[in-house]
């Protein structure tokens, strides 16, 4: 990876680049719905909505990559367990495939940490996020309301050892993901 790269959390000033960024990095992603500028748009007017979990990544005073933490529960009859979701996490095509996406994942994972969370769950490409521990979100009993194509694409992470040991239940993402 580019050693100049600086992630930092997005200011109001980042906003237009980042939807900018978001529409080109999806553009043409398999998947994709096309959907997720206006995603993260949404995400940021949702009252849940945490600044310190909306980072980017910057080189040379460019934004080349963006990722977003956004609260949600996992609720089973007893009990509601707070989480996050991940997503989206995008990267200006011309800047991927270099680590970028990487160094944004892990630095907020650190991010979410500090802010008191201990597991993030997602919907994302089984071959890409397992190297950074995530792992089938129904080994814990983790279940969506989505149709997904497959098992393995809904994703969990413990962020903290045991951190989703006693944990199952339904995933209520935020209304904002639709």
């Amino acid at each position: 990876m580019n050693q100049d790269i600086y992630i930092r959390k997005e200011t109001q000033e980042d906003y237009r680049e980042v939807i900018e960024l978001t529409a080109r990095a999806f553009k043409n992603m398999p998947y994709a719905d096309g959907d997720e500028d206006k995603l993260v748009e949404r995400l940021r007017k949702a009252p849940n909505f945490i600044n310190e979990l909306s980072l980017v990544a910057e080189s040379d005073g460019k934004i080349l990559g963006h990722i977003l933490f956004t609260p949600a529960t996992i609720e089973n009859e007893q009990k509601q367990f707070q989480t996050l979701v991940l997503g989206p996490v995008s990267v200006l095509p011309e800047f991927q495939k270099q680590g970028i996406g990487g160094e944004l994942i892990k630095a907020g994972h650190k991010k979410a940490i500090d802010c008191g969370f201990d597991s993030v769950i997602l919907i994302g490409h089984p071959e890409y996020y397992p190297r950074f521990g995530y792992k089938p979100a129904s080994g814990w009993g983790i279940k969506t309301h989505y149709q997904l194509p497959s098992d393995d694409v809904f994703m969990a992470v413990e962020l903290k050892e045991n951190a989703l040991k006693n944990v199952s239940g339904m995933v209520i993402f935020p209304p904002e993901f639709g």
